[in-house]
């Protein structure tokens, strides 16, 4: 397995994949990706700076992914553009012919694998981090794994949470709906925060405050772990 670590301006990611033809794929598809978005937004800046769904006519896919998941999460387009960014990258390692391909922007993680990996929780200084793992099965259908924190990294957040990670198929909405909840959920479960996910894209959740964890939907399962913080990637979008 190769691993690789990109950056191109803010877009930081690590990638990997079983041949070099498929990490050169992934930096091209998530470049094109971003290139789209940097031109729409020269034309329109609100894009960017807009805190509420927002959906500008656009033949751009990237546009169109980002601005369809701001609608169902309730965030602005740009809470979706480090998974968007990640999943044009999976998806051109696909169009070369991988069976298994990851590409971490900056926590935004999409996947394909033909084996089973793990992927590691890390949530800053609460006592669960780093200490699991979700065991991913072997999958063809490209899936999201994206993280949003009110602790750790530079990301705008409303909320306290220290990790909130979403699973999707659809990136986009994962990214998106990972702002969404760590903007509102706290420990009660009472908060209403999951409120809004039946019949979204997303199939699990998994968020943890402080010394709380809370889950929705299918979650893969978990394993114990020893997360190596040296392989985080870490990284800001815009």
């Amino acid at each position: 397995m190769i691993r690789e670590h990109f950056q191109f301006r803010e877009t930081i990611a690590t990638i990997l994949a079983d041949e070099p033809r498929e990490i050169a794929a992934a930096k091209e598809g998530m470049l094109t990706a971003r290139q789209e978005i940097e031109r729409h937004i020269a034309g329109d800046p609100f894009f960017a700076a807009t805190f509420e769904p927002y959906a500008p006519r656009t033949e751009s896919r990237a546009i169109r992914r980002m601005a369809d998941a701001a609608e169902q999460a309730g965030v602005g387009p740009m809470a979706a553009v480090a998974g968007t960014i990640a999943w044009a990258g999976v998806e051109a390692m696909q169009e070369a012919g991988a069976a298994f391909g990851v590409v971490d922007n900056g926590g935004d993680i999409a996947l394909i694998t033909d084996r089973e990996i793990r992927v590691g929780v890390h949530a800053g200084d609460a006592p669960l981090s780093n200490r699991i793992a979700f065991v991913i099965r072997p999958q063809q259908e490209v899936l999201g794994i994206c993280t949003s924190s009110a602790t750790v990294g530079p990301s705008i957040s409303f909320g306290i949470a220290d990790a909130v990670t979403v699973f999707a198929r659809n990136v986009s909405a994962a990214d998106a709906w990972a702002t969404a909840l760590c903007n509102r959920i706290t420990p009660d479960p009472a908060d209403g925060a999951y409120d809004g996910l039946e019949g979204s894209d997303v199939l699990g959740v998994l968020a943890i405050i402080g010394d709380c964890m809370r889950q929705w939907g299918q979650l893969p399962p978990f394993a114990r772990a020893a997360v190596d913080e040296r392989l985080i990637t870490a990284g800001r979008e815009f």
